[in-house]
């Protein structure tokens, strides 16, 4: 495949967004982001910080800079703290209410509580969370959401208690692949509609469930006033999920669109493993190629399943070698599964067969 090669680009050091134009706020920030061992990206002004606002791990902002914020209604997410100089005006707390701030740390006493806030993006998730593993199709129809479903059923044949999300607002939905569409429970609209952090014992028990497996799905109902729909998903409820996932299960299966939103920027910021599913196809190869510049905006570690079959005996090596990424299995054809689809079961339902055996292994390899 001449002129598609490219080489593999190691992971991104994880940064906090730092929305200010204040030279001296500015320079005590990038002070503390150094103690902490932490990248700080700096935004200047709105427009700038709109690009990174979604996926950053952590979001600083400035005094200087939060009428605008408000003003501009940027979105409620998770990791939003407002920094200012200590002072006895009150107006930093009613604005960080109004952005869905969870801290206003005024400096310089604020100081080492923000070292802590910053090291924190860079450590790990604690012993014993949940597993995140995100899955993203190469192009239209590539097979992501078979393999992420195929993945969930798998780990419950396991035991292990899995959630799965469909990200995929305008996909077909989790629940009408597994069958679950007539199961009852919470869907995105609702779960769009909270704010802050989600109890993970109430969030689970409030999802369809069957066994260990639950599912987060997006709604295909005609939306009233009381479930607003939407073609993307609010990022800090995607964040606010996760969380909940992490601490209430063990393992977290996301079926990414192939469109990216902030939403699923959070969840590749987010995951332990990506996976890019791509057919072995020439066009399927150059489209992945275009998916993978978009997504290494924020997330530069992922992986390739290749899909068969090969029409022009495109090789899985050379097409990971094409992508720049590590090739995390084949997928041969699998002449029944669609047929068994069709028929409502689910994907990996059957415990032998190409898609079994490869979500067995990912699911080790994820765990281990």
């Amino acid at each position: 495949m001449p002129g598609m090669t490219r080489p593999f680009v190691p992971p991104a050091p994880a940064r906090a967004l730092l929305v200010t134009a204040d030279t001296d706020l500015l320079d005590d920030l990038l002070r503390l982001g150094s103690a902490a061992g932490i990248e700080v990206e700096v935004a200047h002004d709105l427009s700038a910080a709109r690009l990174r606002y979604g996926p950053a791990p952590l979001v600083l902002i400035g005094g200087d800079m939060v009428p605008g914020c408000v003003r501009a209604r940027l979105p409620h997410r998770a990791g939003v703290v407002v920094v200012c100089r200590d002072s006895i005006d009150t107006r930093p707390w009613d604005h960080a209410q109004a952005l869905g701030a969870e801290h206003v740390a005024l400096l310089p006493a604020a100081e080492s509580w923000l070292v802590e806030r910053l090291a924190g993006i860079g450590r790990a998730p604690a012993a014993g969370t949940g597993r995140v593993l995100a899955v993203l199709g190469g192009r239209g129809g590539a097979g992501a959401s078979v393999l992420a479903a195929g993945l969930a059923v798998t780990a419950c044949r396991t035991r292990l208690r899995t959630l799965l999300v469909d990200a995929d607002p305008l996909g077909g939905g989790a629940d009408l692949l597994l069958g679950w569409e007539e199961l009852r429970g919470l869907r995105w609209p609702q779960l769009a509609r909270a704010s802050g952090p989600v109890d993970p014992a109430a969030f689970v028990d409030a999802l369809p469930s069957r066994g260990d497996l639950v599912v987060l799905s997006c709604a295909r109902d005609i939306p009233d006033e009381d479930t607003p729909t939407s073609p993307a998903l609010p990022p800090d409820a995607m964040a606010a999920a996760l969380d909940a996932g992490r601490r209430g299960r063990d393992l977290i299966v996301v079926d990414l669109p192939r469109r990216l939103d902030d939403a699923a920027a959070v969840v590749l910021q987010a995951a332990d493993r990506v996976l890019l599913v791509v057919p072995a196809e020439l066009r399927a190869a150059a489209a992945a190629a275009r998916v993978v510049d978009v997504a290494s905006a924020y997330r530069r570690e992922m992986s390739v399943v290749v899909r068969g079959p090969a029409p022009g005996r495109l090789g899985p090596d050379d097409l990971a070698r094409a992508l720049g990424l590590p090739l995390a299995g084949m997928l041969p054809p699998e002449p029944r599964l669609a047929a068994a689809l069709e028929r409502g079961h689910a994907p990996g339902s059957a415990p032998r067969g190409p898609l079994a055996t490869l979500c067995a292994r990912l699911i080790r390899e994820v765990m281990a």
